[in-house]
């Protein structure tokens, strides 16, 4: 990834402006200092929430080449349909034949949009942050596991599950772990929402190929939203 800045919400147009000037400096310095063949340098559309600024941030990167195009500057605090709206604006103006990378947006719903539009690559803190927080990611909706009603719970977190937290721990037991404040509780909920969102990857690539993407957005969004 090359070096940008990730501007927060809200900025003036002018510090936006000037704050993507800077960007597109930084990324024309990493092309050019770029060493290994190796790994891929994707550059980074920055633009807040401003959409000429948006389109400029792309056109400039495109104009330099890179393997893969990112669009940051969203999830930090603006509300969902202006976040769409900079993403829907942003993606034309990104070449079709690279990449596309959507940064900070994680929800199984907002991934599932996302990719509708024609992103292909995500990162987000939600599925640590959350198991970290005794937030779990089932084939149910969401599960509160230091919630007092798991107690005596003998499940698996997720019964459709075969994670390695699901094969070999009961709810009850993650709950204890939990509640006692160990730390082997945010390791176990960690592998679970992870595997939990490598399968929602290949479950959506599987809707790709049997044109079900829609039906599995409806699921996810009344499970999740």
């Amino acid at each position: 990834m090359t070096l940008d800045e990730c501007v927060p919400y809200p900025s003036s147009y002018d510090y936006t402006k000037k704050s993507l000037a800077l960007t597109r400096q930084w990324a024309l310095r990493c092309k050019e200092s770029r060493k290994r063949a190796d790994q891929l340098l994707f550059g980074i559309v920055q633009g807040g929430i401003f959409k000429d600024l948006r389109e400029q941030g792309a056109r400039d990167l495109t104009e330099i080449g890179f393997d893969g195009y990112s669009i940051g500057g969203l999830s930090v605090g603006e509300t969902k349909p202006l976040m769409w709206e900079m993403i829907e604006h942003t993606i034309p103006f990104l070449p079709e034949g690279a990449p596309r990378y959507l940064m900070g947006t994680g929800t199984p719903a907002d991934i599932i949009r996302a990719v509708m539009l024609g992103i292909d690559m995500f990162d987000c803190v939600l599925p640590t942050r959350n198991a970290r927080t005794g937030c779990l990611f089932t084939s149910q909706g969401k599960i509160i596991i230091k919630n007092a009603q798991y107690s005596m719970d003998q499940l698996p977190p997720d019964p459709e599950c075969s994670c390695y937290t699901c094969q070999n721990y009961s709810r009850a037991y993650l709950r204890h772990l939990f509640v006692a404040e160990e730390i082997t509780a945010l390791r176990l909920n960690t592998i679970h929402n992870l595997f939990f969102y490598n399968n929602l990857i290949h479950q959506i690539r599987q809707a790709i190929l049997t044109d079900q993407l829609k039906a599995l957005l409806s699921k996810l969004s009344e499970l999740y939203e």
